[in-house]
Order: structure tokens, then sequence, then C-alpha cells
């Protein structure tokens, strides 16, 4: 790879960014050493930002720094996906709780739209992994609180590191659909009770297919 053009941001958040996106795609494996020395001269820098990138990495949970062994990509055990899972819960149904009471009716048009959208996209894993992201992180950011939505984009960032998806788990797709339309459902309506009670049953069914 030939070295990095630097861009408006600093070359270290653009190296986070790469190596953030191997994370996820698995070509860097959780468990897995990250050979500084390898990956510089892949793209053509110093071990500097590359150093500064892995902090990055590390404060999001991403990697973890061991004491003269480097730096290796996080592993996820199962009790630290149920307490992933059950932050996300409360923070999200919280929010979606906020949203049912506060956003305006066009933003909620825009929610179900988002939905119709993951809808079509059940035969496109990517692009349904991709809207299903859009739409929580959507409810998110109509609750209006950046603190929170802060914390569920760490959080999210740390369940993808997960080997066995709650998605790709047989018939998860079409169970995540109708956990969605209930959601949706229950903001149309308003209801905040109902909203954050099928938020959190959304949550308590994608822990048990993620494990």
């Amino acid at each position: 790879m030939s070295a990095l053009s630097l861009s408006p941001r600093a070359l270290y958040e653009e190296v986070a960014e790469l190596l953030r996106q191997r994370i996820f795609r698995r070509e860097l494996e959780p468990g897995s050493w990250i050979d500084e020395l390898k990956i510089a001269e892949e793209y053509g820098i110093s071990r500097t930002p590359l150093r500064e990138a892995l902090k990055v990495l590390a404060a999001e949970g991403l990697v973890t720094m061991k004491v003269r062994r480097g730096a290796y990509v996080t592993e996820v055990s199962e009790k630290d996906l149920a307490d992933v899972y059950h932050l996300l819960a409360l923070l999200e149904s919280d929010a979606a709780g906020v949203v049912a009471i506060k956003a305006t009716d066009e933003e909620l048009a825009g929610l179900q739209a988002l939905h119709e959208e993951l809808e079509g996209a059940v035969n496109e894993r990517d692009r349904f992994f991709a809207l299903n992201e859009q739409f929580h992180m959507r409810v998110l950011e109509l609750a209006r609180n950046r603190w929170r939505e802060q914390m569920v984009a760490d959080l999210r960032k740390v369940m993808k590191l997960n080997r066995h998806n709650s998605l790709l788990k047989s018939g998860r797709i079409a169970e995540s659909l109708t956990e969605h339309r209930a959601i949706v459902a229950a903001l149309t309506q308003r209801d905040v009770a109902l909203t954050v009670q099928r938020m959190r049953e959304h949550f308590e069914s994608g822990l048990e297919a993620a494990v």
C-alpha cells in the first residue's frame, strides 16, 4: 500500500479507521497480535502515528495493549458480550422512550422509511447490517443526547468483535425485522412504555442469538 496522504484530520485518525475496518472485516482476528512493523510498512508511515492509532482503538476496547508484548485485537467473552448488550438495552430503550415523546411526525416518518429500506435489504447482508445500525443510531440522534450517543457508538464497536454476530444466526434477520416493526409501531403510537419494552426485548433476543 502506498503512503497515506494527510487529510484534514490527523494521520493517526486515518490509520485508526483503516485498522478498525480491518478488525470488523476479520482481516485482523480477535486475539491476534498486531504486527506494528509490518503494518507501518504496508501504510508507508512511521510507527509513531500507528501507535497513536492503537491507543485510540484501545480506548474503544477494540485493541488490548499487553506489557512488553504489544497490541492484540480484543477477544470478547460471553460475559463481555452480555454486559455490552445489557448496557445497550438500557441506553437505547431509554433513547427510544425519549423519541416517542419528542420526535416530530416527520422524524418518525423518516424512521419508518429507514425501516422499509431495511425490509427491502433482507437478501443483501452487508447492506442489511449497515441499515440496521443506521436505524439504531438514528434513534439515538433523535433523542439528542450526545453523551449517550457516543457511549452507544463505542459499545457497538465492541459488539462487532463477536465472532458469532447475532444477525448471522439462521432466522435471526426475520426475527429482527419483526422486532423492528414492533418498535416502529410503538413509536408511531407514541407509547413510551411500550417503546421502551420493545427495544429491550429486541436486545434480549439479539443476545440470545449472539452467544
